[in-house]
């Protein structure tokens, strides 16, 4: 396994807790970091909050603030970017084998395991579930820009909601048509057109961090969260997006303008809204924007 390697104890009994420790140190992995902590809210705290990045969370389904098959269902948003191995006890197996239809990636049998076996149920699965991640960033992706499609979008959003919610969070969610593909596409061919569509998506990347989500919906609809409305309120999204569409039409030798309608919704933590609700909204406030810009003279 590597050096490196970051596994985080989710484990209320001392003994067993004990017991995972000498394990691991009689398999010789003695390049594991081993986080301990006694319930589910630390352990989601330790993940969401303070920003743990575990390779591999080993889970106890009993813990003194839930149990059962819950238990994982209310970590596995928290560890997204981990493999997570629940343990059972041993009148429990059928459990373990319902955890893995809930996306869990092994499980283990207390008292039946010794520090081989534990070392190659985490090495596989951390290597499973860095394919799962890999596939699923395949089918997330859209092909032409490299955003993230609906798809992806919709469902990284709805993960952003949820923690908004907890914490309190705002955020600004944004809609945005690009202006005049059928026009270029009529003119000057689809493949142009599509070119449009993806320098269109290099401006938002321009203009948005790597910790906020930008997406090619379809056809010429994007969307955008930015993870923290403090910093980026509507004024400034709209003035950095036009900042730059000025820059990228200033360029020499241009066979089209290219511009965007944009809608944008400053939400609250304590929205009660779904995403796929959000989105519908932003557009009714682009499609409001676009209407204006079509009446200009």
């Amino acid at each position: 396994m590597d050096e490196s390697l970051e596994v985080l104890l989710v484990e209320d009994n001392p003994g067993d807790a004990r017991l995972i420790k000498e394990l691991l140190n009689e398999s010789g992995e003695h390049g594991v970091n081993l986080t301990h902590v006694t319930s589910l809210r630390e352990a989601i705290e330790s993940l969401s909050v303070e920003g743990l990045v575990a390779h591999a969370v080993l889970l106890d389904l009993g813990l003194p603030d839930e149990a059962g098959l819950e238990t994982l269902r209310r970590l596995l948003p928290a560890a997204i970017g981990s493999s997570v191995v629940v343990m059972t006890g041993v009148n429990d197996e059928q459990l373990g084998v319902s955890a893995l239809q809930e996306g869990a990636q092994d499980y283990l049998v207390k008292g039946q395991v010794d520090g081989r076996a534990l070392r190659r149920a985490l090495r596989y699965a951390i290597e499973r579930h860095g394919i799962q991640a890999e596939l699923r960033g395949l089918s997330m992706k859209d092909d032409l820009t490299g955003l993230l499609n609906r798809r992806g979008f919709l469902l990284l959003a709805e993960q952003h909601l949820k923690s908004a919610r907890r914490h309190g969070s705002a955020f600004l969610l944004g809609f945005v048509d690009l202006d005049g593909l059928k026009q270029i596409n009529d003119t000057l061919g689809h493949a142009v057109g599509d070119r449009a569509i993806a320098e269109m998506a290099e401006i938002l990347r321009a203009c948005f961090g790597r910790r906020d989500l930008l997406a090619r919906l379809g056809g010429d609809e994007f969307a955008l969260l930015a993870t923290d409305a403090l910093e980026q309120d509507e004024v400034v999204v709209r003035a950095r997006v036009a900042v730059a569409l000025a820059a990228a039409n200033a360029e020499p030798n241009r066979s089209y303008e290219i511009g965007c309608s944009i809608g944008v919704l400053t939400c609250q933590g304590a929205e009660p809204a779904s995403i796929e609700d959000l989105l519908r909204r932003a557009d009714a406030l682009m499609y409001g924007e676009k209407k204006k810009t079509d009446r200009r003279p």
